[in-house]
């Protein structure tokens, strides 16, 4: 869809796209083949779609014969696409608040499931811990965010960008940004680039358990990134002998939160429950 075809749309529903929830429609044809060609779907896979819009990617996923659920939490665009595709028995509509949605009821345990969506700016670091923290997780993600956002979960240990979420979903997934977006293809224009993220499931995850345990001590580590982790993590644990965990591990007593990998945390947590 061109901007040219999105603007009587919007004119008709009487919509303004919001900052707040965080719409930019993507305008661009080139890119939006660009994020289904890289997604790949299948033809009766379960697909989640959040933020649906126009229903531009909707329709492409329907397409491949995917079964697609969208959410979309502004009433007029839901009412705009369930008219639009009142017919279509592969689409569940759902107008709702992505962020408090019950992921484990729309997709309980042995439902397999991938995300491909142009994620809301506004929560999208919120949707993915969310979702990646599911009893039953998304094989994948592939979807478009902001730049920052993408090279933030993509970032490599001691770099600036390199975070909490990064470490926690390293545990997950593996990241990939596939492409950087130039902020034109979308209406209105956001004021950053974006990018188009794959994360990839690990062929072995962690059991829930140590990956809280690990989550926690991550989470306590970040708390204040610029003072040392050993005694951050000190505080978290007491009963840990954080010292002599930090030697066999290899990581210098001065360390910060942003120089331990995220495998060194699993093995922090996993050395804490004995």
């Amino acid at each position: 869809m061109r901007k040219s075809d999105l603007l009587p749309i919007l004119e008709r529903l009487g919509l303004h796209p919001s900052r707040s929830l965080g719409q930019n429609f993507l305008v661009d044809d080139n890119c939006l083949e660009a994020l289904v060609r890289a997604a790949a779907p299948l033809p009766g896979e379960a697909i989640l779609e959040i933020g649906p819009g126009t229903g531009v990617l909707t329709e492409r996923l329907l397409e491949a014969g995917c079964r697609v659920t969208a959410v979309e939490l502004d009433s007029r665009l839901y009412s705009f696409l369930a008219e639009r595709h009142a017919a279509e028995t592969n689409l569940r509509l759902l107008h709702a608040d992505a962020c408090r949605l019950d992921y484990g009821e729309l997709f309980p345990e042995g439902s397999p499931f991938r995300v491909v969506a142009n994620l809301p700016y506004s929560c999208a670091s919120q949707l993915l811990a969310k979702l990646a923290d599911l009893k039953n997780p998304p094989g994948s993600f592939h979807v478009l965010l902001q730049l920052e956002m993408a090279e933030r979960l993509a970032a490599t240990v001691g770099t600036k960008s390199y975070g909490s979420l990064t470490a926690r979903l390293a545990l997950r997934y593996t990241p990939e940004i596939v492409r950087r977006v130039p902020r034109g293809v979308f209406f209105p224009p956001p004021e950053i680039d974006s990018a188009f993220l794959r994360m990839t499931r690990l062929a072995t995850v962690p059991e829930a358990p140590l990956l809280r345990r690990a989550d926690m001590l991550i989470q306590a580590a970040f708390s204040q990134r610029r003072k040392q982790a050993r005694k951050l993590l000190g505080g978290a644990a007491p009963a840990f002998d954080i010292a002599t965990a930090f030697k066999a591990l290899q990581i210098p007593d001065n360390a910060r939160a942003e120089e331990i990998t995220p495998f060194q945390y699993l093995e922090l947590a996993r050395m804490s429950e004995g």
